[in-house]
Formats: structure tokens, sequence, C-alpha cells
């Protein structure tokens, strides 16, 4: 494989990425143009019907769709304008609803802390924590692609560090991408990723791993700050991200950074102009009946329908009713 330098002409930090130089059109191309990088299918663009229309169905919808959702199928849609649902999830069933749902891709991620093993933040889930859960997704999820997040500590140290992270995941369970935190400072780990077969998927604004830092749970991107995120986002296209979560963005640094970018842009907190949008699965179902941040919209109430189903099944055990002749072997 050939290297080659290269620089976005909007990284003012001056920052120079080594990327592999494509070897036929149909590769990654992570040229520049104009400025900003490009980004081609990985595979192939489908054939066009009537006025430019797409010749079949969008990858993720749930009539005949049969294949699994790849990264080339994601930067398609955000060139057709198509926008997608993204979810997390931990476990095989939501997995499988959320497949058969036609939601094309499915993050495994570290909010699990909070979600699945009770922590107050993220900063403490573990790789060996996650694995099994990539696992079970994975093998719930016939058409999604799952995506594995990069937990606190398994990629900070180096691109080496991070290369060797995203291979446990990819190895040993089965994940199609992972996803880091952090600005241009982790595009060499962004490069040792994707330059590896690995796809990498960004998260900038907003970064739970970094609460710490950033003084709790705050909008990031006003101001001068905005300015700073969408170098940062040009800085990990142009290293070899597929795709980027921006978080508790505001709503017009969103839209300016889906518009800088080639690659899509998946919003959470960040208004209605991304290509993308992604929701934890227990807030968009109203599973978690606690505090809620502004940008959650329940569509459901599982919660209250869980509640009502464990006391009444408490009522029939307690009250001699469960299990009953239908429920029983003789």
């Amino acid at each position: 494989m050939t290297w080659v330098a290269r620089r976005s002409a909007r990284d003012v930090r001056g920052v120079t990425l080594r990327l592999p130089a494509p070897e036929n059109p149909g590769t990654r191309d992570a040229g520049l143009e104009g400025g900003r990088t490009t980004m081609s299918a990985v595979e192939h663009t489908p054939a066009t019907g009537p006025a430019g229309s797409p010749a079949e169905e969008s990858p993720y919808r749930t009539t005949a769709r049969q294949k699994r959702t790849r990264i080339h199928h994601l930067a398609e849609m955000k060139q057709r304008g198509e926008r997608w649902p993204m979810l997390t999830a931990y476990d095989r069933y939501a997995a499988e609803i959320f497949d058969e749902a036609g939601i094309p891709v499915l993050l495994v991620g570290d909010s699990a802390g909070n979600n699945v093993f009770g922590y107050d933040n993220t900063i403490p889930v573990t790789v060996d924590e996650l694995m099994p859960l990539v696992k079970a997704v994975v093998g719930g999820a016939p058409h999604a692609l799952v995506v594995a997040d990069l937990p606190f500590g398994s990629y900070q140290v180096s691109a080496a560090q991070a290369l060797e992270t995203g291979i446990r995941f990819m190895k040993e369970a089965g994940a199609h991408a992972v996803k880091l935190e952090g600005g241009a400072r982790f595009a060499p780990q962004v490069d040792a990723l994707a330059g590896s077969g690995i796809p990498v998927m960004a998260h900038l604004g907003f970064t739970p791993q970094s609460e710490h830092a950033l003084g709790g749970f705050r909008i990031q991107g006003r101001g001068d700050a905005g300015e700073r995120l969408i170098e940062d986002a040009l800085a990990l296209q142009a290293a070899g991200a597929f795709a980027v979560v921006l978080e508790m963005v505001p709503a017009d640094v969103a839209k300016r950074v889906t518009a800088e970018l080639a690659i899509p842009t998946i919003g959470i907190g960040a208004g209605p102009d991304c290509d993308a949008q992604v929701l934890v699965w227990s807030d968009m179902a109203g599973m978690n009946r606690g505090h809620k941040p502004r940008f959650v919209k329940p569509y459901a109430d599982l919660g209250s329908i869980l509640l009502g189903a464990a006391k009444a099944y408490a009522a029939d055990v307690r009250g001699g009713e469960y299990p009953d002749a239908d429920h029983s072997y003789s």
C-alpha cells in the first residue's frame, strides 16, 4: 500500500495526516476537493432509475431487505439526501427487534455503563465488559451495521493501542466498525484503524468519556468552539472516518458541519439537519423513567408497561392464580 501525506485546507493546526493512496476509482478516496475530503462508495455505486432515482430499495428498508448495511450504503444515502436512524443496543432481543424495524446501524455504546451496568457514567466501562454485548447484538441483527464503542482508556494512549482494541472487537466480537471520541488529536488513531481495514465512526461535541474535563453535561461548539469543531470534523474525515456523531451541539453548527463534510453526520441533540439521528434505546422507548435530556423524544412508555406486567405477575403468583392448568404439564 502506498502512503501519502495530505492536509485539509481547513486544518489550521497544520496536522499532516498519512492516508493510503487510492488504488482504483472504486476504493475510498481521501483526496481533497475544494479544500475538503471526499469519500466514494467502498464497494460500488448502485445503478439509478429514471431521473436519477435509486434502482433498488435502500438497504435498511423492511421490505425485501436481504443484505447487511455497509458503510458505502450510508455514504450513498447522504449523496441522495436520505436520512437514517441509529439506536443503541446491548442484547440479542433488542437487536432482533430493531433489526426487524429496519434500523440500519446499531451502536453497542459504552453508554452500557449507565444503562446496563449501573455506573454513574461511561468511564469505568472496559473492553471485556462490552465484548459479550457486541457479540449478542451481532448475533441478533443479521442486517444492521453493528458499531462497537472503544471504551475510555482503550485507545487514548496511542494509535497502536487503538488498533489493538479495534482488532479485538472485530475478531472476538464480530463488530463491523468501531467508534471513538475526540477531535483532531485522535486523527492518528483513526488513520491506524481505517488503514488496517477497520471502519471508524468519530464522535465530537459533548464526549461523555471527557465529562469531567468538560465540566459535566454541557452543550459544546458555541462561539469560537464551533469553528474548532468543524476543523476537528474535517481532520477526522481526512484521517478516514466514515461518519461522525455530533452530540449536544448547536443546531446551526451541526448544519454547517453536515454541509462541510462528505461523510454522514449523526446527531444526538444536534438539531434536525444532520444526515442521521441516534438515541439510546431505553430513552427512545421510555424505559428510562428518570431524568431525560431535552433532545430525547420517547416513542413509547415501556417502563410503565413493564412495571404493570411485573405487578400483574406478582399478584397472580401471590394469589395462586399462576401457574394455572393452561400453564402446567400433565
